[in-house]
């Protein structure tokens, strides 16, 4: 097995049940964009690059690493977010979506799942986390069910 395709299947480990999935989905969206929002803030070099541009990119050359297809599916709905943080342009607007999205983390976990979250045992998993979601969508990897369980 792949390293991509054990860390999708450690990950999918602790989000089986639909309601977390659910959860994660709306939840990882919001933190990335709060992220995004927040380092849309700080300008780089060259001239116009954020530091949210900077972070997407060395993202992207990590999720390469792991898988190409997959790194160029996630990179749309990066592209995207920041395109959105950077047109609402309100830092505090992101770090309110940051924090709801901790919040519907913490609610899919405790109300649907019952178990910690996946990144308590593996800081990667912050990472993993954003393009297991992404996979769910695009299917750019096949994880076995009897690797990851099934979605109740």
């Amino acid at each position: 097995m792949r390293r991509v395709d054990a860390l999708l299947a450690d990950y999918g480990s602790h989000h089986r049940t639909r309601g977390n999935l659910v959860c994660h989905a709306f939840g990882i969206t919001l933190i990335v964009f709060g992220i995004l929002s927040m380092l849309g803030r700080v300008g780089l070099p060259p001239a116009g690059a954020t530091a949210a541009e900077w972070l997407i990119a060395a993202a992207f050359v990590f999720y390469l690493a792991l898988d190409v297809p997959l790194a160029l599916a996630i990179l749309v709905p990066l592209a995207a977010l920041d395109l959105i943080a950077r047109a609402v342009s309100d830092w505090r607007v992101g770090l309110a979506a940051f924090a709801a999205g901790w919040v519907f983390q913490a609610v899919g976990h405790a109300r649907f799942e019952h178990n910690r979250p996946a990144f308590f045992r593996n800081l990667v998993h912050l990472m993993v986390g954003p393009a297991f979601l992404v996979n769910e969508v695009v299917k750019t990897r096949r994880i076995p069910a009897d690797a990851r369980g099934t979605h109740p």
